[in-house]
């Protein structure tokens, strides 16, 4: 399951943001890869380290860990540190698919979801699409700022050659309480028809408790604590 989010809407916010980048220092990518992505890696991260990094992540987290979407879809157990991501000059990330487990010590985590949360707008810069290669299917997304992509970290996934401007993205992996992407999708599927009866039936309606009922127990029977 792919989903595109829209997670900033406030244009303020996405001003803010912007603001921020601009006391960011940068290093070479490659220092963030693993030992076969780092080949095919070609752009700068923000070093998150120290006092900007820290700021950034600060705003940002938020953003992403009280989304509504990202919380009925990913079910998040572990978010990583967001990262924050530029590509210029020809830059890219070729084809890859990220380290199973990302982190150390107690701050280990599966990798079961990524996300690709976009800081400036598709038309400052030319190429740099997100390319993720599912079963059977090629997406090649290209979000507006505030826009947050939602995808599969199992999936081999690239980000095409920046041919002029730069592209600026804050990037993440996600542990999930459900493993099993079917059984989360499933979840997700019932959580919006949910949603939706909501909008047409009484609360303490017999349908709406049976519904409820049964996203608890499959949630009993799924859930990794």
């Amino acid at each position: 399951m792919i989903l595109s989010i829209n997670a900033i809407q406030d244009a303020q916010i996405i001003a803010n943001l912007r603001e921020q980048l601009k006391t960011l220092n940068w290093q070479d990518g490659r220092a963030t890869a693993g030992s076969v992505a780092r080949e095919v890696k070609r752009n700068e991260q923000a070093i998150m380290s120290d006092d900007a990094g820290k700021a950034m992540h600060k705003t940002l987290v938020p953003i992403i860990a009280e989304n509504a979407v990202v919380k009925a879809a990913a079910r998040p157990r572990h978010i990583s540190v967001p990262m924050i991501s530029r590509t210029a000059d020809g830059g890219h990330y070729g084809a890859h698919v990220d380290n199973a487990l990302m982190g150390s010590g107690n701050a280990r985590m599966r990798s079961d979801l990524a996300f690709t949360l976009f800081l400036n707008q598709p038309g400052e810069y030319e190429g740099g699409e997100l390319v993720v290669h599912a079963a059977g299917m090629t997406q090649t997304i290209k979000g507006k700022a505030g826009e947050l992509v939602l995808y599969p970290a199992t999936s081999i996934h690239e980000v095409r050659p920046v041919t002029e401007g730069e592209r600026i993205v804050c990037v993440g992996w996600i542990e999930s309480l459900i493993r099993d992407p079917v059984q989360r999708e499933l979840l997700f599927d019932m959580q919006n028809l949910r949603g939706n009866l909501r909008q047409k039936l009484p609360s303490d309606s017999s349908e709406l408790l049976t519904l409820d009922k049964t996203i608890a127990n499959l949630m009993r029977m799924w859930a990794q604590s």
